[in-house]
C-alpha cells in the first residue's frame, strides 16, 4: 500500500516482485536483445519522439502523481515532467548521431597495415539493470530509460519502493510508443529480491542512483559487469571576497531556491555556504541576515499548493533523522538562525551558523532542509573546506575574479563547477555525476549512451 508522505492518505496497491518476476524480466530482456539491436536508427529515434510527445499529452497526470507519491511541490513536479520530455527529445536526437558513430582508422602505418582500412562502430552493450531513487521518480528513470533506447539495449528498471507508480505510467507509455515486447520491464520490487539484478550476468551494465553505501556495495558485487552511480553529495557554494552586499539581491532568491525547494531532497541541494571574509564580516553578517528573513518567508505545506517550496520530507524515519542532525550540531555550537519543530514528515526550513566541520549537516548530506553558512579567511580557505568531504558532486562559485573562477576550476575536486549560480543548476544533456563518494561514471543523454555502447573495430582486407 502507498500512501502520500503529505496526509498519509492512501495513494494505490502495486504488487511486489519476487524472485520468479525478477528472474523473467531478465529472460525477457536477454530475449529482446535481438530485436532492439536490429531496429534502424530512424526506427529508435521515432520512438523516442513518439514518448517524448506522449508525456507532453499526460503531463499533467504525471505531476500530480509525482506530487502525490513523492511529496514533491506540483510546480517542481511539473518542472520535473518538462525535464522528461526534454530527455526524450535528446535521447532521439543522439539516437541519430551517438550510438551509430564511426570512426575510420588508416591502417598504413606499418607495411602489415597496407591495404586495410580500419572501421570503428558502437553496439549495444546488452540488457540494462537500473536502480532509481525517490526523489525524480520520473527523470532518474528517464535519465537510465531513454539512453538505453536510444543506444538499442533492453531494460529492467527497479523504481524506488516509496514511488513506483510514476514509473509504471512511464512504462504503459513507453509500450504503446513501440518499445519491443520484453525489452522494458519495470519491476517494484524489495531490496533483497532485486539483488538479482546486480549479481546476474545477464546484465551487461548496472546503473545506480541512490545512497554512497547502498551504491558502493552494489559496485563491489556486481561481479563483471560495467557500472555507473550517480550518489549523494553536500554540495557548497563560496562567495569569494569580490562580492558585494548588492549582489546579495540577485543570490538570496537562487541560495533559498537551492537549498530549501522539495525540502532539500536533492544530491545536490545546498548544504555549506562558505563567505570568505578577508576584508571583515560584514557581508557574512549582512548573508546571514537576508538568508534568515528570506527562508522565514518560504512557504511550506500541501504539495499540491502552487505557492508552496518546502513540502513533507518522504517518511517520518527520515523526517526524525534531519531533526537529529540539527539538534546534533547546535549541542556542538551551531547557532540556528531559523528553523522550528519538526510536525511528522515535515521539518522547517533550517538555517544553521558555524558549526564545525565534523558535525553531520556539515560532513554527510544532509537530504533535508537544513543549510550552514560558515566564514572562511581567504579563497584558498573556501576551497579548501569545500575539498574538506567525502563528497565531490557539484559546486559553486560567486565571483567576480576570473583567476578565482578558473583555480576553482583547477582546485574543487568535484564533478562541476558552477559559476554565479547555486550548484544545484542541471540541465539535463550535462555530463553530470561526481568523484570520490559521489558516483562514477557520467549521466546526462550522450554520456549514458556511450556507456551502454561498446565500440567494436572491422579490419578490412582483400583477399
Amino acid at each position: 500500500m502507498l500512501r502520500a508522505p503529505y496526509d498519509q492518505r492512501e495513494l494505490a496497491q502495486v504488487c511486489e516482485c519476487g524472485r520468479s518476476e525478477l528472474e523473467s524480466a531478465l529472460s525477457a530482456a536477454e530475449s529482446a536483445l535481438s530485436v532492439t539491436r536490429a531496429l534502424t536508427t530512424d526506427k529508435r529515434a521515432a520512438i523516442l519522439s513518439t514518448v517524448a510527445k506522449s508525456l507532453a499529452t499526460h503531463k499533467d497526470r504525471l505531476a500530480l502523481a509525482i506530487c502525490d507519491d513523492a511529496g514533491k511541490p506540483i510546480a517542481d513536479a511539473q518542472a520535473e515532467v518538462s525535464r522528461a520530455i526534454l530527455c526524450f527529445e535528446l535521447a532521439a536526437a543522439e539516437a541519430l548521431t551517438t550510438s551509430s558513430e564511426g570512426q575510420v582508422l588508416a591502417m598504413d602505418l606499418a607495411p602489415l597495415g597496407y591495404g586495410r582500412t580500419g572501421i570503428v562502430r558502437r553496439f549495444p552493450i546488452g540488457p540494462i539493470a537500473a536502480v532509481s531513487p525517490f526523489n525524480f521518480p520520473l527523470n532518474l528513470a528517464v535519465h537510465k530509460l531513454a539512453p538505453a533506447m536510444a543506444a538499442g539495449c533492453p531494460i529492467v528498471l527497479k523504481p524506488a519502493s516509496q514511488t513506483p507508480t510514476v514509473a509504471l505510467l512511464l512504462a504503459e507509455i513507453i509500450d504503446q510508443a513501440g518499445w519491443p515486447s520484453g525489452a522494458l520491464s519495470v519491476v517494484p520490487a524489495s531490496r533483497a529480491a532485486a539483488d538479482l539484478l546486480v549479481t546476474d550476468d545477464r546484465c551487461k551494465l548496472l546503473t545506480f542512483t541512490g545512497s554512497a553505501q547502498v551504491g558502493w556495495d552494489m559496485k563491489a558485487r556486481a561481479g563483471k559487469k560495467k557500472v555507473t552511480l550517480e550518489l549523494g553529495g553536500n554540495a557548497a557554494v563560496i562567495l569569494d571576497e569580490t562580492v558585494s552586499e548588492r549582489d546579495l539581491d540577485a543570490m538570496v532568491p537562487k541560495l533559498v531556491y537551492g537549498a530549501y525547494s522539495y525540502s532539500g531532497q536533492k544530491c545536490i541541494s545546498i548544504q555549506r555556504v562558505y563567505v570568505v571574509s578577508s576584508s571583515g564580516d560584514s557581508l557574512y553578517q549582512s548573508l546571514c541576515e537576508r538568508l534568515r528573513a528570506a527562508v522565514m518567508q518560504v512557504q511550506a505545506g500541501d504539495p499540491r499548493d502552487p505557492s508552496v517550496l518546502v513540502g513533507p520530507m518522504i517518511d517520518e524515519q527520515n523526517a526524525r533523522r534531519v531533526e537529529s542532525w540539527v539538534a546534533e550540531a547546535e549541542s556542538l555550537g551551531a547557532r540556528k538562525l531559523c528553523g522550528g519543530a519538526r510536525q511528522g514528515t515535515f521539518v522547517p526550513p533550517t538555517l544553521l551558523a558555524q558549526a564545525p566541520s565534523h558535525a553531520k549537516v556539515v560532513c554527510e548530506e544532509v537530504f533535508g532542509p537544513v543549510c550552514h553558512v560558515d566564514k572562511v579567511p581567504s579563497f584558498e580557505a573556501a576551497l579548501s573546506a569545500v575539498n574538506d568531504s567525502r563528497f565531490g558532486l557539484q559546486a559553486a562559485l560567486f565571483t567576480h575574479d576570473l583567476g578565482h573562477a578558473l583555480k576553482a576550476y583547477e582546485e574543487l575536486a568535484v564533478g562541476a563547477v558552477v559559476l554565479n549560480e547555486a550548484p544545484s543548476f542541471r540541465i539535463d544533456h550535462m555530463p553530470y555525476g561526481g568523484v570520490k563518494d559521489s558516483g562514477l561514471g557520467r549521466e546526462g543523454i550522450r554520456s549514458a549512451i556511450v556507456d551502454m555502447t561498446e565500440p567494436r573495430l572491422l579490419i578490412t582486407g582483400v583477399l
